[in-house]
Order: C-alpha cells, then structure tokens, then sequence
C-alpha cells in the first residue's frame, strides 16, 4: 500500500510519523494543525472535499522510553504503510508539563501506564476527546493491583493458583491473620504448605518471594524485575516478610519454564517460553544481549483464556503470563499493554491486525472506502526426509545416585511408652511403620532419648529398657551439625506384635514378653560435593543423546535438548526416591541437563518430582521378603566356612558362574581367613587415626567434606565392634559398610597417607563383589522373585511411558512456523528420568538379565550383552540402565517395524583401581546382525546437511569392530556417546561429538586443573582426543566416514568454556572426582511389541508373587497394604470438553456489528478436534 501524499510538505520537527519506506520524521504545532485542524475545530463540511486527504490519526500517548522502544518503532513503522493512517506520538514533556487541552488530538489512542505515567491525565483526555482507545484506561488502575486483578479472573472462571490475600491494614484486622509455622503459613484460615509464593500486592512492585520446604534445603528464591543477567537470588532467608500487604499463593511445579502470552485482540495471540526466574535466577541471552525465548504453541483451551483475558480487562495489546502445571494452564500475572521483543514476524502480525481494526471501526464514519482484506494463512512447509531414518522418540532412564558420604545405621528395640506415644502422634499403627525425617519430629526423638538418659542418671533402676549406650548414641547422632536438616538424618520406627526375636548367637537376656519398637536410626549417606559434580557432568553429557542444535548454538553438544526443552516439545519429567542424596543427584543432573546455574534447591523444588507415593522408586531395607530373608541366612552361613571355597561352594554360592563372582571366589579362597585379614586391617586403622588425633598437628586436621578425625575414628570403631560378633563370628552384613568407607577414604582422605588401606580396599572389594549382588538373589529363580518385590511398580511405569509416547499427540507442539528441519514438528520426545538407590538398579538389571527377554543361544548380541554384564563387578555410583525409544515413519504404524526400541547400560563411575580389569563392551549403538545389508538412501542426508542442524534423532544400526583404536581408549577416555552413521561403515564405533582446540581460560594447568581434567574423560569429549582428529571436507555425501563426520563436527562456538567452567563448583580441592564409564549397548534392535509383551508378562508374575505376599501381611495389620503403584489412578488423562470457539465480537468499545476477521488470526490453527486430554504424569 502507498502512503497518501497529502502530508508531503510537513517539514519541522516535534511529532514523529512514518512514512512510505518505514523511516520516520518530525513534525511540529502548525504541520499538526494541519492534520487535526478540520476535526479539531469542528469544520467538519470542509472535509468531504478531498476524501483521499482525509486521514486517521492514531496517537500514541505513553512515557518516551516506551513509545521510542524498538517494538513500537518496528510496528509503527508497519502501521504507517496503511494508506489513510497517520501516526502521531505525544512528546513526553507534553504529556507531563501540559494540561490535556493543550494535547495533540487524536481519532485513536493507543496510551497505557508505565512508571511515571500521569494515567489519571490520559483518562481526562479520553474523556474530552473521545477517541477509539485500544487500551482501556479506566481498567489499568486494575491491573496495578494484584488483588484486582486476581477478583477479575476469578470472576472471568480463568484457572488460577490458590492463594490468599494478606492486607495489613489497620482498618480490616480480619484480613491480617498469619500463623507461620516452619513448614507453612495460614493466611486467614488458608495454608499454604511450602514451596508456597509470596507477592507483593502491588503489581509495581517485583520482589516476588519463593520459600522452599526445609526437607529440600529451606530459605527463598528471591524474584525481582531483571538487573543485567540476573532476575532471582537464593536467599538462606526461611522466613515471610513482616511489613507490607501480600498474595500467598500455591506454587505451581512448572518444569522450570514459564509461557508468556502476548494478545492483540480477543482472536491473536502470540506465545513464548522462557526459563522461569525462578530456576536459577540466570537469564538465559542471545548473542544481541536479549533474553532468549523460544515461540509456543497454545493448545486450545489457552487460546480460550488469552481470548478471556483480552475481553475481560479490556486491553487490545495485552501480555500475561501463563503456567503449565498438573496438565492444566494457570494464570498467574497479567501485565497490561506489552509487545513481544524481537519477532518481525509478530510486528508484522501486529500491525496488520491494529491497523485493519482501526479501519474496520473508524473507516465507515469518515466515509473512507475499505474492505476487509482477506489473506490466505501462512501455511508452514516443513522439508522431511526419506529412507531408514528413524526418529527420536522417548528416553527413559534409571539412574543411581552419585557419591555420598559413609551411609551409617544404628539399631535398638524400644519399649518405653514415651516412643509408643510418638508412634501413635504420627499415625505409625496404620501400616506398622513409620519415617521420622521431620526436624520437628527429630526433635521430639532427640527430647525422648535426653529424657530417658537424665532419668537413668537419678534413679539408675531397670525401669528404662533401653540400653544406655544406644541411647547415647542416639543422642549425639541427632545433635551433630548443631542443627536439623531433613536431609541426612532419619529414625524409622517399626511395630514388633511379638518384641524382636533374638539371634542365637547373641541371645544376652531371656525374650522380653510384649510388643515393642524396631528403632533404626540412620545417618550419612549424603550426596558429596563430587556427586554432585558427577551428577552435574552426566547431565551435561546425557544432553548429547538428542538431535543437534540451530542457529548461533549449532556447534554447542546437546543445544538440541535445550532448545526442545524450551520449545515444550521436550515433556520432561524427573523423579527421584525421598532420600535427600538420591533427590539432590536428580537437581544436579538436571542443573547439567538443562544448563542451568546457581543453588540446587530451586532446581530441586521445580524440576524434580518426589516419587515416595507409590513406592515408585523408594524401598524398604528393613522390611525384606521371604525369599531375600533365606537369601540372606544362605549367603551368611556359606561366608562363615574357615575352609578354603571347594567346588560345592561354587556351585552354591555362583551358580550362575559370573566370572565377576567366581574371581572374587578366587582372591578370597577362604572366607573366614579373609575376614580375620579385614578385621586385623580395620583395628590397624583406627589405631593409627588414634595415634593422628593425639598428635597435635593434626588436631585441626579437616578431612574431606568438613569431617573431623573425630568422627572418622567413631565411624570405624563402630565397623571394628560391629563386624566380630561376641561369639567370634562375622557380621557378614557389614562388608559392604567397610567396603563404603575404605572406597570413601581412599578416594577422598588418601592425604591422610594411613598404611594399609589399599590392601583394605582390595580385600573388602572382593567380600563386596560377592555379598553385595547376591544379597539379591543367588539363583535365577531368586534374583527375579527379589527384583519383582522391589521394582514392580517401577516396571509398570516404564512400560507405560513406551506405550503413552506413540499414544498422545497433543501434549506440547512446537508453533510449525518455527520447525523447520524437524521431521515430525507436532511430535515432542518424552523423557522419563528415574533416581534410585543400589537396590532398584540392581533389581531392575536382573529383571532384563533373567527375566527371559531373549535367548542368550538364539541372539549373538544379546549373549554377548550378557556377557559383558556377569563381568561387570559393581554397579557403582551414577550407574546408568537407559531405554531408548525410536520410530520409523516410513513403516506401516500397525507394523511391528514402526517402533524400536534400544537398551544400554553404564555401571556408572569408575573405581579407584579397576582401570585396568575393566570389562570391554562393544561400545554405543553398534549394529545388529540383520541389518548388515541395509543402505541408506543418500537423497535423505542430502535434505539433512544443507541447513538443518535440528534434525530429529536420526538413527540407524551401526556395524562396529570389537576394538577400534582410533577413538575406543580406556584410559584417555573420550565420550564414546552417540553414533549416526551408515550401517556399512564398519570402522566407525562412536560418533565424535565438537569440541574446541582452545585451552578454556577457566581451567589453569595447576594441580585442580589437573584433577578436573578427570572429568572430562568420559562424561563428555575429551578435548586433546578430538584436537588432533582431522577436519576434512567431505568429497561426497556418499563418502561413508565422511558422512559421519558431517553429521558430527559441526562448526565449534560455544563449547570449551561452558563446559569447564563447572567443574570447580563446590569442588573440594584434595579429592579427585573420578570420570563415569560410557554407556555400553545391550541390544539395539528390540522392537517395542517384544519389550511390551516382556513387561506385561513380568508385571503379570510379579503381581501374583506380591499378592500372596500381601495376604500374609494382612494378617497381621488388617488395614496395612503394601503400597503398591496404581497405575490407572496415577496416569490417566483428564479430559476436559472445550466449547467451540463462538466467532469473533467486536471490541468492548463499540456497539458495531462484529466482524469477520481481523486480519490474520492466532498464528497457530486452532486444534479441530473438539476434546483433547491433558496427561497428568
């Protein structure tokens, strides 16, 4: 369109106007005179004149800094290129110094508040003026106020969090009732359990507060309007502010991305992701400085609010922010007149939709001809690509925790009626058990025992049961650190009908008559600063399993995650044990995954669902089965033989002849004779840590992660006393606690230089190697009767995870205008991550292993998986069990062919001194046998290389050489991570993923950077490795190994610094982190119908086997059932009916008919179908 010529000999400055090329210049008093003058003075016969003179003027009235911004300019700029608008912006001075009669005169204004805007001002000027205004005055005195604006959408039946208002306000007590207690607030009669929100009540006013629950670390997120790359804080700070009126509101576990929501009119609406601020308070920027966020699509019913939204405050241009939580979306914020940064194709979008409202409403009356311009949608091409491609689909992936401090427990039976008591409070007789984890309710354990023991002192009679010296370690356990975290201490109390019966060997007194209470106390065992850097680092390297990145990440690993993340077509979820180290591994692997920075209790409380409900991932040691009760007497009566190991016992105690077994047979020879050698080594250590503590050098002495030698000598002389029974016997059970703390010491206090402690290692490691797997079945029969008791629920879950991801199509779409590249752009991968204990991850190993998956003498790949996995001594650390799930589009989606599925398996980080015995896998993803003879069409990596980076996870089969010395080095250890290559390529294992030849400035060739330089072994590439790998051109895509490389050197930008900068957090200079073992692949060519009859069968089994266990339970607590997954109640989707969308009404302002279109409509199609369902997991 061309721009009227009337305006042509306007020349002085003052007021800006666009003109024809989008440029823009000033006018002055008399050129507006000669804009308005007609109308301004009511000469309005004059006019009809020249029709085609006759313009629209369209005033912008709003604060300089506003009205000169790059969004307005872009879209003014757009504005003017319709014919008969005119656009005049009120210069600030006017708009503060002058009074409204003395203010430019408009047809239509666009004027909204900011800080400093005389609003009251603009609303005499709409009043004596009259002009169409876009945004309604009188209801931005509204949105200034969160209470106002909260009333408004509850009354428009938009979803909301629950909150409360706090008004201090001494002439309304009644709305100032505020009870805080530790764990939550009441807000006049509301509470509010923490993580709960706190907003000031001024919408002005951006320090919005967060404040966690204790058992994820207390203190308080502190939100605020953003200052450079920060916009939150992590405050220690526990407790709600004490001056001030405030909204306490539910907080709403968002996955730690928030949407925000730009309208312009009821019918467009423009959506986008952003980090939340909450995360970690670190704004994510582009390379031009601006916060990076990434387009969304809205789903139907959001369409709905933003159209509610829109109508009921009465704002055209309107922003406000949304929460996706649970499958529902919440309003939390709405901030009045908005536009979007950075988005030419949301200017263009804008103008064309102000402008064609602007003439639809005035056009008629100044008799201006126009019609509504119908525009065909921009309909979005997205380039796929043909043959045996497959797409990324889902991961799922159980993961053990990292390193922790020496786990240590004490047990004691009770009897006193004050621990009958506190079972009772806290509802122990329901099931029979109870967890004590609480400060409050450690405190009251702490009271008891204190109690107990004063009492002892004055009378010293038999009344209190309870022996003296349990009592008193009871008490110093719970008063160590001086204070209570959830986090590393707890007490379990189990209901004894009958007292504990005795074990022979240490029969002390006659059998006390009666019930009484198992006491078990638990400490230690928390997540070192090195677990959490290998957490951290895992993530990190995990993020490369995902197709690549786009644009200006294109050469940064694992950006593809990122960006999918964002894009919400990444439906993550992350669940974790209640164990405090299990759920701070699940917060610093996502910290890495994610890249995010800062505090891990943020990321804790936003990214990490806490799966104790349903004993989804959580067990219970002290209540063991049957079969793992016989298991236990069988292990313990064959370890107590001073007879060298005969055939019989091999046969006994290996029978299924894991050579990892029956080498650790080997070093021990004979079991008693090895235990006298362990025991005779463990007195020589505390004797000598006895002999440090009297010396005063190291009096001061601080051992890794702030222990004292102090405690150190208490742990081993509680391992000395424990493990040579009174009778002279071993307590086999407490190899794996020596084993626990030698592999610690050695690790982290080797500057301590005590003698012996690597012949200690040696021999308990052997001890471990047996007892400790065998602990979960020493028969195949036993091994799956255990596992099934302990993650049947687990099994269920992931099998539902396969079956939901090929299910639901409507979870989280990306907006098509921005996928190209993507193979399926509606399509999102599901990720599942699973943090646990040893337990679970030994069970779930033996669910594959024995469970019958597949024949051993049929599948060469799968023999030799086995094999490699019986070789395997220890599932160590941050093991890894990693179910990948992938789709071939080209296959019939009834065909057993569409989906694949693959599993692979790490044992997590590597030992102190197994390098050299560690057992060779056969690498990541190498190829099946039947697909040896497959080609890949090479049109289809034509599609791929010319400009798309963020291809779907393409994969196919590859062959590989049981070694290849070019990349597969032990020892140096580059990332042998993700392999895209053709199947006839037989040399190339591993896909190589960039890296930069740049020293990063961050790590300095000193002795820590030496020890991080550990890290980046094999939890991403090794920088010196990939330096010296040559970059050459491909001649051809046909080129096989060249092609390899294409689809994995991309060109280097943000990779080496990024990267090692982490490391050193939290780092603790005198221990070294050891790297994590690559993941090996078990089998790459499962479909997914297979491993779906193989899980049903198993849950099958298993649920027999667990009912017969629950009859007999029942017996004895008639309302205890074991706690069970049920998964129907856990995942099904909630359906929710959407009303069809009614056709578009004129604005509130006017009474006109209403329209047909108003110009293009939301940029994303509304959903046809006419329900849809929000899945809940």
């Amino acid at each position: 369109m061309s721009k009227s010529s009337g305006m042509s000999n306007s020349e002085l400055p003052r007021f800006l106007i666009g003109s024809e090329g989008g440029e823009s210049r000033e006018l002055d008093d008399r050129d507006m005179r000669n804009i308005s003058g007609p109308y301004g003075e009511e000469e309005e016969e004059e006019e009809d004149e020249d029709q085609s003179e006759r313009q629209i003027v369209v005033g912008i009235c709003s604060m300089m800094k506003k009205s000169k911004s790059k969004p307005m300019t872009e879209i003014l700029e757009r504005l003017c290129k319709f014919e008969y608008i005119t656009v005049v912006i009120f210069p600030e001075e006017v708009i503060l110094g002058e009074p409204v009669e003395k203010w430019p005169l408009c047809d239509c204004l666009i004027s909204f508040h900011s800080k400093g805007f005389p609003l009251d001002k603009a609303v005499s000027y709409a009043k004596l003026r009259n002009p169409l205004l876009i945004n309604d005055l009188n209801m931005q005195y509204f949105i200034q106020d969160r209470r106002e604006v909260y009333r408004i959408l509850k009354e428009e039946g938009i979803d909301l969090p629950r909150y409360a208002v706090l008004n201090r306000d001494p002439d309304r007590p009644e709305e100032c009732n505020l009870v805080e207690s530790e764990d939550h607030v009441e807000v006049n009669g509301e509470v509010f359990h923490k993580p709960f929100v706190e907003k000031p009540v001024s919408a002005e006013d951006h320090n919005v507060y967060i404040y966690y629950p204790t058992s994820a670390g207390g203190g308080s997120q502190r939100l605020f309007r953003k200052i450079g790359s920060r916009s939150s804080v992590y405050s220690p700070e526990s407790t709600v502010r004490k001056t001030g009126s405030y909204i306490y509101e539910e907080f709403m576990p968002t996955d730690g991305t928030d949407v925000k929501v730009y309208t312009v009119g009821p019918d467009y609406a423009h959506a986008e992701a952003r980090k939340s601020p909450a995360l970690d308070g670190k704004v994510e920027r582009d390379s031009e400085g601006k916060e990076i966020r990434y387009p969304v699509m809205l789903t139907a019913m959001e369409k709905l609010v933003a159209r509610k939204v829109c109508l009921a405050f009465k704002q055209t241009v309107c922003g406000f922010d949304l929460l996706r939580a649970n499958g529902h979306s919440f309003v939390c914020d709405v901030n009045g007149f908005s536009f979007v940064k950075n988005s030419m194709k949301y200017y263009d979008d804008c103008a064309k939709v102000l402008g064609n409202m602007v003439m639809r409403e005035l056009a008629p009356q100044f008799h201006i001809p126009w019609s509504i311009p119908m525009e065909a949608e921009d309909i979005p091409i997205v380039p796929t690509t043909s043959g045996t491609m497959m797409e990324l689909r889902c991961v799922i992936a159980v993961i053990r925790h990292g390193d922790r401090t020496p786990k240590q427990k004490m047990k004691m039976e009770v009897r006193n009626a004050l621990f009958f008591e506190l079972f009772e409070k806290y509802g122990g007789y329901k099931s029979g058990k109870l967890k004590l984890k609480k400060p409050k309710q450690l405190q009251e354990v702490l009271d008891i025992a204190r109690q107990l023991l004063a009492e002892l002192v004055l009378h010293n009679d038999c009344e209190i049961e309870e022996k003296k010296s349990k009592l008193e370690q009871l008490k110093t356990v719970l008063e160590m650190y001086g204070h209570f975290s959830g986090i590393n201490r707890k007490v379990q109390l189990t209901y004894l009908p009958n007292g504990q019966p005795k074990a022979s060997s240490e029969e002390e007194d006659t059998l006390k008559e009666g019930p009484s209470l198992l006491l078990v106390l638990k400490w230690g065992g928390e997540l070192t600063p090195a677990g959490r850097v290998q957490a951290e680092e895992l993530g990190r390297a995990f993020r490369c399993m995902y197709p690549g990145g786009q644009g200006d990440y294109a050469g940064f690993p694992g950006c593809g995650l990122l960006r999918l993340h964002s894009t919400y077509r990444h439906d993550l979820k992350i669940y974790a044990s209640d164990e405090g180290r299990v759920q701070m591994t699940a917060a610093a692997f996502a910290k890495g995954l994610l890249a995010l920075e800062g505090e891990l209790t943020p990321i804790l409380v936003q990214m990490v669902k806490s799966a104790n409900m349903n004993g989804l991932l959580d067990s219970d040691s002290d209540s063991l089965t049957d079969c793992q009760q016989r298991v236990k007497a069988r292990l313990h009566e064959i370890m107590q033989k001073s007879k060298d190991f005969n055939d019989d016992d091999y046969s006994k105690l290996a029978p299924t002849g894991s050579p990892s077994l029956v080498n650790s047979m080997g070093i021990i020879i004979n079991p008693v004779r090895t235990c006298d050698q362990v025991h005779t080594l463990i007195k020589s250590l505390t004797q000598q840590i006895c002999r440090r503590l009297e010396d005063p050098k190291s009096a001061d002495l601080q051992l890794y992660h702030s222990e004292s030698l102090e405690l150190m000598l208490q742990r081993w002389s509680k391992l000395e006393r424990d493990f040579r029974m009174k009778n002279g016997r071993y307590d086999i059970s407490k190899i794996p606690d020596i084993y626990d703390c030698v592999k610690y010491d050695t690790q982290h206090n080797s500057s301590l230089a005590l003698e012996d402690t690597l012949e200690l290692f040696h021999l308990s490691k052997a001890l471990a190697d047996i007892i400790i797997p065998q602990e979960y079945g020493i028969t195949k029969a036993e091994k799956l009767d255990i596992a099934s008791a302990y993650c049947l629920p687990l099994v269920k879950k992931i099998q539902l995870d396969l079956q939901r991801t090929h299910e639901d199509e409507a979870v989280n779409k990306l907006h098509p205008l921005y996928s190209r590249g993507v193979m399926s752009p509606g399509r999102h991968v599901r990720t599942r991550l699973y943090f646990t204990s040893e337990s679970h991850v030994h069970s779930l190993l033996n669910i594959f292993r024995y469970g019958g998956l597949l024949n051993e003498q049929k599948d060469e790949q799968w023999k030799q998986a086995m094999d490699y996995l019986s070789a395997v001594t220890e599932l160590n650390y941050m093991t890894q069990i990693v179910i990948m799930l992938y789709e071939d589009n080209n296959k019939d989606p009834s065909s057993e062919e569409r989906f694949h599925v693959e599993l692979h398996f790490s044992p997590g980080v590597k030992g102190c001194k197994d390098e050299e015995n560690a057992p060779l896998g056969f690498g990541f993803r190498p190829a099946s046998s039947e697909n040896h003879e497959k080609q890949t069409d090479p049109g289809s990596l034509e599609d791929l290389s010319q400009d798309e980076p963020d291809r779907a996870a393409l994969t196919e089969p590859i062959n590989i050489q049981k070694k290849s010395p070019l990349i597969r080095n032990r020892k140096g250890g580059s990332m042998e991570a993700l392999s895209e290559s053709n199947p006839s390529s037989r040399g190339l294992a591993y896909r190589i993923f960039p890296s930069s030849s740049r020293q990063s400035p961050e790590i300095k060739p000193s002795s820590l950077g030496a020890q991080c330089a550990g890290l980046f072994s094999a939890s991403f590439p090794n920088l010196r490795d990939l330096t010296r790998a040559p970059r050459k051109k491909p001649s051809s895509l046909k080129n096989l190994s060249s092609q390899a490389e294409l689809l994995s050197m991309p060109a280097v930008k943000r990779f080496s610094v990024s990267y090692a900068r982490h490391p050193t957090n939290g780092f603790e200079g005198y221990s070294l982190v050891p790297s994590i073992y690559p993941l090996e692949t078990l089998h790459n060519s499962l479909s997914l119908k297979q491993v779906d009859e193989f899980l049903t069968a198993l849950c099958k089994n298993g649920s027999e086997t667990q009912f017969k266990r629950l009859k007999t339970l029942s017996a004895m607590f008639e309302s205890h059932s074991q706690p069970s997954i049920d998964v129907d109640s856990m995942e099904t989707p909630v359906t929710t009916p959407v009303q069809s969308q009614p056709t578009a009404q004129s604005l509130w302002y006017t009474g006109g008919p209403p329209s047909t279109s108003s110009g293009p409509s939301s940029p994303s199609v509304a959903d046809p179908s006419s329900n849809f369902a929000f899945s809940s997991e």
